[in-house]
């Protein structure tokens, strides 16, 4: 990393986990490739036991494009996909992109000056999550708003500056190799777990507006679902395997979770009263997605309520019925998955 214009940039290893991805996997790629980046660069996508045309888009990638390789994911797990990823790819730096982000056109340029510049170990910017029909839309304007998802500057943006965490992420090689890689046990958050032990170590992670990567949302409420209420069970791991790693806003789903069913409850058995509650959250978030929903279509804003609530009640509750069972699992399981040894042997 040299702001000297005859000085080549580092070369770039981007990894990608895959499953499932015939629908933005090619675009994805497409992306990577298109970058505004005069150095070195591969791709490593590690490829899970997919069930539709994922492998097939991946060879036809592969046949395309000499930077592209891919490496096999058996158990499909995100992490272990990581892992493999990073043992397969040699450059110093370690771009993680998913199946279904698409970078913008300099983010990878971007996002190496910022390595330079802040000495950071990891650095990340915004998770703008764009749908491509009206749910999806009502979705990601419930994904980027406060009402949403809080403070959380990678959803809603904000000024540079040190992070808890950030979305997906540019790391130094060598910081990745020192914590041995990500914890094959965190099925979710796996990118939280990893950078508190960055930090722990004496590790700067760094958010930036400048980088922003288009997600696409979720095409259903289930599956809405199931992405948030795992993103609650995985996260309470966290909290109970790193000590001082939860905060006032990872605790708000749970605490409304547990207000509402308790002023059913309430309202069902005692008193009428008891219906304020879930009558005030649903007031809330029904004023919350008139802001959210703005220069959407009418039936995307009717829908972002929906979303909000799934959001809410699932990250809340997968937060509550977290086994303690998991993060027994995931200390027993610590162990260096990613070394400097392993990235001399590729």
């Amino acid at each position: 990393m040299n702001a000297n214009p005859d000085v080549r940039p580092p070369a770039v290893s981007v990894i990608m986990p895959v499953l499932n991805e015939e629908r933005h996997l090619r675009g994805a790629v497409r992306a990577i490739l298109a970058q505004e980046y005069a150095g070195e660069m591969e791709v490593v996508i590690a490829l899970g036991p997919s069930t539709d045309r994922t492998d097939e888009i991946a060879a036809e990638l592969v046949a395309e494009d000499p930077r592209v390789h891919t490496v096999p994911n058996p158990t499909g797990r995100t992490p272990a996909a990581l892992n493999a990823a990073i043992k397969a790819s040699r450059h110093p730096i370690v771009v993680r992109v998913d199946g279904h982000g698409m970078l913008s056109p300099n983010y990878i340029a971007t996002a190496v000056r910022l390595l330079e510049e802040t000495g950071a170990q990891n650095v990340g910017g915004i998770m703008h999550a764009e749908g491509e029909n009206d749910w999806e839309r009502a979705v990601a304007a419930a994904m980027t708003s406060k009402i949403g998802v809080g403070n959380a500057a990678f959803h809603t943006g904000g000024e540079a500056g040190p992070a808890e965490t950030v979305y997906l992420g540019v790391f130094r090689r060598e910081a990745l190799e020192r914590q041995g890689g990500y914890n094959v046990e965190f099925i979710r958050a796996q990118d939280w777990e990893l950078n508190f032990r960055i930090r722990e170590a004496g590790g700067l992670i760094w958010f930036s507006p400048e980088l922003r990567v288009s997600y696409r949302p979720r095409p259903s409420v289930r599956a809405l679902a199931k992405q948030y209420k795992d993103y609650g069970r995985w996260r309470h791991v966290v909290a109970r395997y790193h000590s001082g790693s939860i905060n006032l806003r990872y605790l708000a789903p749970p605490t409304a979770v547990c207000a509402i069913a308790a002023g059913i409850v309430v309202g069902a058995a005692l008193t009428p009263w008891g219906f304020v509650i879930p009558g005030g959250y649903l007031a809330a978030i029904v004023a919350g997605s008139i802001p959210a929903g703005k220069g959407l279509s009418p039936k995307a804003r009717l829908q972002i309520p929906v979303a909000l609530a799934t959001m809410h009640m699932s990250w809340g509750w997968g937060f509550l019925t977290s086994p303690r069972s998991l993060a027994k699992k995931v200390i027993a399981s610590r162990r260096p998955a990613v070394t400097a040894e392993d990235a001399k042997a590729v």
